[in-house]
């Protein structure tokens, strides 16, 4: 047996999503216009907030992070995804691997605790809006921040110390289009029980722990708002939450059906589409749903482009004169 440190032997190969040069090139063409939306969809929100003030609140705190988030996750995954479906070249080395796995670990489980810190932002803000300041600090943002990205770098720091203690006598061909665990663990020679247990507790907790708290905010928001008697009052309430609610969904959906489950159930047509949609398509959707279904946040965008042809129309005015 070769322990995969050995660097001459330490290639694997990703076999992607398909075999079909056809289907090769419309799925290359539609990830890589996924990717331009979400590189420009993510960068615009976070310049938006940046640049408006009255965005410069915890609630668009996170979001700018989320954003952040997305962009990193998105581009840890995909430019690998397209040249595999480009050129023959399927080939990833074990560093390129190894640092594909780790950084998706920690930007999904990252992104885990982000979305439970504004989940607790808009518990808050529903729930004890006198207190919200005072909660709510930035000093308490950046802290709740600064614990999602620990968890995350403790959570790939431990997957990948487990994934090392690998050994592999079969050839390293994972049929998958990117370095994730399970594809991995399959083509090991030893026993992978007590790794397979390690990393479902971590990544079991890490989902676990913070959908709690996402379920108990919007338990007590959804309480909160039954309360309010004016139609008007409700919806707003609502609308607040409605944004976070459907991005938790659409994500925590995909990533329980994924990894919340024993590795024997692995299956490869299944997951791999579960794991295009939460690795290229959410990034993407993200920002889209924060901004679409966000009033402020289209209202930020008019007030910066007003702001924008003004600064415009005065320079053209300076050099007229």
């Amino acid at each position: 047996m070769n322990n995969w440190n050995y660097t001459k032997e330490s290639d694997f190969i990703l076999m992607g999503l398909t075999d079909s040069k056809e289907l090769q090139l419309v799925l290359a063409v539609l990830f890589l216009l996924i990717y331009l939306v979400t590189v420009l969809g993510n960068t615009g929100m976070m310049l938006i907030i940046r640049l408006d003030a009255r965005l410069h609140t915890p609630m668009y705190f996170f979001l700018t992070h989320l954003s952040f988030l997305d962009l990193c996750y998105s581009t840890v995954i995909t430019p690998k995804t397209l040249q595999n479906l480009l050129t023959s070249n399927k080939i990833i080395s074990f560093i390129g691997c190894f640092t594909q796995m780790y950084g998706f670990v920690l930007l999904a489980a990252a992104e885990c605790f982000l979305l439970a810190s504004m989940s607790y932002d808009r518990y808050v803000a529903i729930c004890n809006p006198l207190h919200y300041p005072v909660i709510m600090s930035t000093r308490f943002c950046s802290a709740l921040l600064t614990g999602s990205y620990m968890i995350g770098t403790l959570d790939s720091t431990i997957n990948i110390l487990c994934m090392n203690t690998l050994y592999f006598c079969r050839p390293k061909v994972i049929h998958h289009f990117f370095c994730d665990t399970s594809p991995i663990l399959i083509l090991s020679c030893n026993d992978t029980h007590n790794i397979e247990i390690i990393i479902f507790i971590f990544a079991g907790s890490t989902l676990m722990v913070s959908l709690i708290t996402i379920s108990a905010s919007y338990v007590s928001i959804l309480s909160t708002i039954l309360k309010i008697n004016s139609t008007s009052g409700k919806h707003k309430a609502f609308s607040t939450c409605a944004s976070h609610l459907l991005g938790v969904t659409v994500f925590y959906s995909t990533m329980i059906f994924t990894y919340l489950k024993p590795s024997n159930s692995y299956s490869l047509g299944k997951d791999q589409v579960a794991s295009v949609f939460y690795t290229i398509v959410i990034p993407m959707l993200n920002p889209l749903i924060y901004s679409l279904r966000n009033k402020e946040v289209k209202n930020a965008v008019h007030r910066v482009i007003k702001k924008q042809e003004n600064s415009r129309l005065k320079f053209r005015v300076a050099l007229s004169n």
